[in-house]
C-alpha cells in the first residue's frame, strides 16, 4: 500500500517542486569548498616556507663569502638569529656552516672547519668522502664555503600535509679573501 502512495507522490506537483535545491546543494558543496580552500592555503604556505628559507640560505652563504675577517661564536649566533628573522617561522631551525677544501690529486674534499648552531653536528672529513656530485668541480687548494640549514614545517592545517623539514644545501667561493678563516686559526 506504500508503494502505490510514494509512486503517486513523486509523480504529483511535489517532485517538480525546486524551491529548497539551493540549500541541498549548498549543503553538500560548501564543505567540499571550504575543504578546498584550506587545502590551497596550506600548499601555498608550504612553498612560501621553502621559498623562504632558500632565499635566507643563499643570503647567509652570501654573507659569509663576503667576510673577510674571523668569523667567531658571536657571529655565527646572529647569523643562525638572522636565518630565523627571514624565514619568519615559528619552527626550529639549524645552522651549519663549513669550509671545504679541494684536494685535486685525490679528488676529495677536506674540512677545513665547521660550526653548527641548532641540532645538527659539525661535519667531517669522513661526511663529506663522496661529494664531488654535490659540489662544483674546484680548482686544486681551492676552499668552498658550505651552508646548510634546515628548518621544521608544520602546515597550517591538517588537509593532508604532513610536517616536513626543510633543507638547504648551499655552496658558495670566497669573494675578497682566500678563504673564510674560524676565529683562532691562521691562514689558509
Amino acid at each position: 500500500m506504500l508503494y502505490p502512495t510514494f509512486k503517486r507522490l513523486m509523480r504529483s506537483r511535489f517532485a517538480q517542486r525546486e524551491d529548497g535545491s539551493v540549500a541541498i546543494e549548498a549543503v553538500i558543496i560548501l564543505p567540499l569548498l571550504f575543504m578546498t580552500f584550506l587545502s590551497l592555503f596550506s600548499i601555498f604556505d608550504a612553498f612560501n616556507q621553502y621559498s623562504a628559507n632558500q632565499k635566507a640560505a643563499y643570503t647567509v652563504g652570501d654573507m659569509l663569502s663576503r667576510e673577510t675577517a674571523h668569523v667567531d661564536n658571536d657571529y655565527l649566533d646572529g647569523t643562525h638569529q638572522l636565518f630565523d628573522y627571514l624565514t619568519r617561522s615559528p619552527q626550529e631551525s639549524a645552522l651549519r656552516i663549513s669550509l671545504l677544501k679541494y684536494n685535486l690529486a685525490g679528488d676529495d674534499y677536506e674540512v677545513f672547519w665547521s660550526q653548527t648552531r641548532g641540532w645538527k653536528t659539525p661535519l667531517t672529513t669522513a661526511d663529506v668522502t663522496g661529494w664531488n656530485d654535490r659540489i662544483p668541480t674546484m680548482p686544486d687548494d681551492e676552499y668552498v664555503i658550505i651552508t646548510e640549514t634546515w628548518s621544521k614545517y608544520e602546515p597550517p592545517f591538517k588537509t593532508g600535509l604532513e610536517n616536513t623539514e626543510i633543507r638547504n644545501f648551499i655552496f658558495t667561493r670566497p669573494r675578497y679573501a682566500p678563504c673564510v678563516l674560524w676565529d683562532g686559526m691562521e691562514g689558509c
